[in-house]
């Protein structure tokens, strides 16, 4: 009599009265491949554009694992084939070889995992028309859909970050609290520069008579509103401030800074036509 293979695992079934006093190199074997089934980790090393990843009956095989990390150098885009195509499998993948990993078991259908990116995959095992399926998107969407039945809200909108490392959210923000980056900006040369990109919140404790500029404003189309706190020196000394050309003052009236020794003056700007035009607005002058 022959042994039989568990269909998804390859798990050897030997037949009664079967490998008389050698069974133990079976089970060990099989041990083994439970082990790897239950909680497995391997790496698979891809080349090339296309690979198996075959489980074999009866013997330690890649395709046994429950976990499998992809490295390696595959030339572009890499097709995996999971063998045999009459086997259902559940993986979990994870891609770090740094090109896109396209999963496939038949013509049914295959399911791509991009490079640094992970999934949950199962793989149906129908023959020669198997198919593959992230289920890990799946499983979003279904949590979505059982969100709208039961009459709750679930988020499933999109959070993206261009290559400048900016977060942009496709809908409101709802915060319970809200917080600015605040920096002191230094003259040097009759000179302080603002840099927009580096918060909303700005103070500078004048040293010298100042021109300022206002540098990185977001592009056209994008508002951005920042305040300025500006500190007469502790001598009262009387620096003035020169304003950069762009900003419009109300009644076009730029304020003259409060000469008193530690006077405190806050003002607000906001641009939307990435700083062609700032708005400025006086907060409060002599705050001491």
């Amino acid at each position: 009599m022959v042994s039989t293979y568990t269909p998804n695992t390859g798990i050897e079934k030997p037949q009664e009265g079967e490998q008389s006093g050698v069974w133990g190199d079976t089970v060990n074997v099989n041990s083994d491949i439970l082990d790897r089934a239950l909680n497995g980790v391997g790496t698979v090393s891809l080349s090339g554009s296309s690979s198996n990843l075959t489980t074999t009956d009866g013997a330690l095989s890649d395709g046994q694992y429950k976990l499998i990390t992809f490295t390696g150098s595959p030339s572009g885009s890499h097709t995996v084939t999971i063998v045999p195509n009459n086997a259902q499998k559940v993986y979990y993948f994870y891609n770090i070889s740094g090109e896109n990993v396209v999963l496939s078991q038949g013509s049914g259908g295959n399911a791509t995992i991009p490079t640094n990116s992970a999934a949950v995959i199962y793989a149906d095992g129908n023959g020669a028309s198997a198919a593959v399926t992230d289920i890990t998107a799946k499983f979003y969407t279904s949590i979505t859909d059982l969100s709208t039945a039961l009459g709750t809200s679930v988020a499933s909108k999109v959070v993206t970050a261009d290559a400048s490392g900016n977060v942009n959210l496709s809908e409101e923000l709802i915060a319970k609290s809200y917080n600015e980056t605040y920096l002191a900006v230094t003259s040097s040369g009759n000179a302080t520069t603002v840099d927009c990109e580096t918060g909303n919140m700005f103070m500078h404790t004048l040293t010298e008579a100042t021109t300022f500029t206002f540098s990185n404003p977001p592009a056209t189309g994008i508002g951005y509103v920042m305040s300025l706190e500006i500190i007469q020196d502790a001598s009262g000394s009387g620096f003035a401030v020169t304003w950069p050309t762009s900003i419009d003052w109300p009644a076009a009236i730029a304020p003259t800074i409060s000469p008193a020794a530690n006077a405190v003056d806050v003002f607000v700007f906001s641009t939307r036509d990435g700083g062609t035009t700032w708005y400025g607005f006086t907060a409060g002058q002599a705050i001491a």
